[in-house]
């Protein structure tokens, strides 16, 4: 029997033990998990151990890529864009702020200085999985806070890329190097860009043409197929295996398969998200904790006091309220996975101390503790703070939040200014894919075939590998040279608002040089000539693309499907909130449990109005939707309902319809229910009549399951078949029956009735 089978077996069964106390004592599971780990790990020697630790940290890896894919599927890319500023300017303050805290703190520990670098950026970078995961135990999943702690969690992995780029070339050439930083970034920011605009344009539609053969089963291949294609995508780019599986669940949460993939893969998450809390568990060593408990105890609280402190304070200078801030911050108070990452990146080296791992995985245990137990006092703390804050402060600290909404000309310039950069960074990315397409497969490609009697390339072929190319990247040319190019609005932003020129003539001309610059790489990589017939050529290709209505055309239905995929998701509601009204007011859409009060009650009756302050819009019921539904309406079990509110209105009103039963499986062992046998005599007051004169369900509470005549069975015979002599008769009933009770009452009621 391979190993795996037996670690397995010790993980899962020490894992559900663990649970199963960590539930009845009311604690988040992932700390079970932890424990469970501990208990198998080789520091543990009471205990069975693990054998097989290569093959157990694949499965781990495997693990924190479905619970990366989750956490995708669970995000939106729209909320991205409206916290997108909040999660980067948090993300960069905590980053300046726990880097400088860490290293202060290394060389006071008196560690080397490589050390203190490493820990500082150890300790920059909070747990993804850790946070997901008491959202998901503690049920926060669907509050406000969470999209801004989502937000910050993916800058910070994004940002833990960059630093490990950084890092492996700090320990190569103990210098550091900003221009390979800021390759890296470009790189990061040119393949997220052409994934998600190649996914979103490609994967919604593959999966509209085949959902007339899914099922579930095929919907959860296809899904974890994609996943891994991007996992395998993300690696092959140089990125972690995590950020593939959250882009490919990001881009799949934005069709309308997203809640039926996330219910079918959240069993697998769970499993091979046991086993990667699990294996985290069994990194613990006591004996570290022994030689090593100041560093431990030291850094364990500077992560809780100063990380939750720094993230706080970024969200602040976001602009966001204290209240959120509070509950937002107080989620950043652990190091996780990325933690192991720099921290194997050092020891790979041979540059950092080879004690700081079990340290840094020691410290990541016990944060990991006090998570659930901070995201729970945030609000408490808030309460408590909250009274003592000195008015102006208060009067300070909303009027600065406010100044995040600017309004007026400035405004205008800025959203000018935003929409063209996007503009740019979107199709820029395209055609650089298209153009490294062209340069690595095309070209190789026509060089082989089209080659004369020498075996040198023909110049016709490279003429095809140009026009081909230049064919496809038209109508992404034409939007990097025409798209939002509105004369009037620039003429009037050029006239009325002072300065405007300094941004809105530059943008203009980057556009053009950008549209050149990619027409003059094509046909440097197919000929070898003079840098001006190059410049020559470039303006004739991009005035024909210009001029070229088919180019045209083909842009604007490709840009028609990627709106439409887009959309998709948020198409299905009744309608859209206003800009103006986002900030107060949400639409969600919840499902009715079996378990809810207000199954079987209709709209009228359940007064969600009255009570919870919601309004509900539309109800879809079997795949029909009743748009503002009737107030008579029952309330049926897995209703979708969609519903407005504030958020604090939609966190009460789910509580009471989302409702999880306090039991998953409930034992009946007392049946309610007993089965009698029941012979008729010639004597017996039941022979010769019909089923349905016997009056068996009507007066005597009792049902006929089947009649044995003879060698013949009748199961649920008809009212009218005849009881016969002989004939032995099955029934239930709910209540104790004597047989010789039941005779005497039948002879006296078929008495009565002649």
């Amino acid at each position: 029997m391979p190993p795996l089978f037996l670690d397995l077996a010790i993980i899962l069964v020490t894992a559900g033990v663990t649970t199963v106390i960590f539930k009845w004592l009311k604690q988040p599971l992932v700390l079970g998990y932890l424990v469970a780990g501990f208990f198998i790990g080789p520091y543990f020697p009471w205990f069975p151990a693990i054998t097989d630790d290569a093959n157990i940290h694949v499965w781990s890896d495997i693990g924190i890529v479905f619970l990366m894919f989750a956490l995708g599927l669970e995000f939106s890319i729209k909320k991205l864009k409206k916290v997108g500023s909040t999660g980067a300017i948090t993300a960069l303050t905590e980053l300046l702020l726990m880097f400088t805290i860490g290293n202060t703190v290394g060389h006071l520990l008196g560690w080397s200085q490589m050390d203190c670098i490493f820990l500082g950026c150890m300790l920059s970078i909070s747990s993804t999985t850790i946070i997901i995961k008491s959202f998901d135990d503690l049920r926060m999943k669907q509050q406000k806070f969470t999209g801004t702690v989502t937000a910050v969690l993916v800058v910070e992995d994004l940002i833990a890329v960059l630093l490990l780029v950084v890092l492996s070339t700090v320990s190569v050439s103990k210098s550091f190097d900003g221009g390979q930083l800021a390759i890296s970034l470009v790189k990061l920011v040119f393949f997220l860009v052409v994934w998600f605009s190649f996914g979103i344009y490609l994967i919604p539609t593959f999966l509209k043409w085949m959902r007339r053969y899914m099922t579930e089963e095929t919907l959860c291949i296809v899904a974890v197929g994609l996943c891994f294609a991007m996992v395998v995508m993300a690696s092959y780019a140089g990125f972690s295996t995590a950020l593939g599986a959250f882009v490919m669940g990001a881009i799949l949460s934005e069709t309308i398969e997203a809640d039926v993939i996330h219910r079918i893969i959240t069993p697998v998450k769970n499993l091979f998200g046991a086993v990667f809390f699990v294996s985290v568990g069994m990194l613990v060593d006591p004996g570290i904790l022994v030689k090593y408990w100041v560093p431990i105890l030291v850094i364990a609280l500077t992560v809780i006091v100063f990380k939750s402190l720094s993230a706080t304070t970024g969200v602040l200078l976001a602009g966001k309220n204290l209240k959120t801030a509070m509950q937002s911050g107080f989620c950043f108070c652990q190091i996780g996975e990325f933690s192991f990452i720099i921290a194997g990146l050092g020891l790979s080296f041979s540059v950092i101390n080879p004690d700081i791992y079990p340290i840094i995985v020691s410290v990541s245990v016990l944060t990991t503790f006090v998570t659930p137990y901070m995201i729970r006092a945030a609000m408490p703390a808030y309460n408590a703070l909250y009274p003592h804050i000195p008015q102006r402060v208060k009067e300070s600290m909303a009027h600065y939040s406010s100044s995040f909404s600017s309004s007026g000309h400035e405004k205008k310039i800025r959203q000018y200014v935003r929409k063209q950069l996007a503009g740019i960074v979107l199709h820029g990315s395209v055609l650089a894919a298209l153009a490294q397409v062209s340069a690595s497969w095309l070209k190789p490609l026509l060089n082989t075939m089209l080659v004369d009697a020498e075996g040198k390339p023909l110049f016709w072929g490279n003429l095809l590998g140009v026009a081909l190319t230049l064919g496809i990247m038209s109508p992404f040319l034409w939007a990097v040279l025409v798209k939002n190019v509105n004369r009037d609005r620039i003429r009037k932003l050029l006239e009325v608002y002072n300065h405007s020129q300094v941004v809105v003539i530059p943008i203009l001309l980057l556009r053009y040089f950008i549209a050149l610059a990619f027409v003059g790489y094509v046909l440097a990589t197919y000929f070898h000539i003079a840098a001006g017939l190059l410049v020559v050529l470039a303006l004739l290709a991009v005035l024909a693309l210009v001029y070229s209505r088919r180019a045209i055309g083909f842009y604007h239905r490709i840009e028609d499907r990627f709106v439409t995929n887009f959309n998709q998701r948020q198409a299905q509601h009744s309608f859209r909130i206003p800009e103006s009204l986002e900030k107060s007011f949400y639409m969600e859409r919840m499902m009715v449990s079996p378990y809810s009060r207000f199954v079987g009650v209709t709209l009228l009756q359940s007064q969600f109005r009255q009570q919870y302050g919601i309004n509900v819009v539309s109800i879809e019921r079997a795949g029909v939707v009743y748009d503002l539904p009737e107030k008579e309406m029952l309330l049926m079990p897995l209703d979708k309902l969609s519903v407005i509110g504030s958020e604090e209105q939609l966190a009460a009103f789910r509580g009471v319809v989302e409702v999880e039963p306090d039991m998953l499986i409930h034992d009946h062992s007392d049946n309610e229910l007993n089965i009698y046998r029941l012979e008729v005599k010639s004597d017996s007051p039941i022979s010769g009549i019909r089923i349905k004169d016997s009056q068996f369900q009507t007066k005597y509470r009792s049902m006929i399951i089947a009649i044995e005549r003879g060698e013949n069975y009748m199961l649920n015979p008809s009212a009218d078949t005849h009881f016969c002599v002989g004939d032995v008769v099955w029934f239930v009933s709910p209540q104790d029956v004597q047989l010789n009770e039941l005779n005497d009452k039948l002879l006296t009621d078929t008495i009565v009735a002649q």
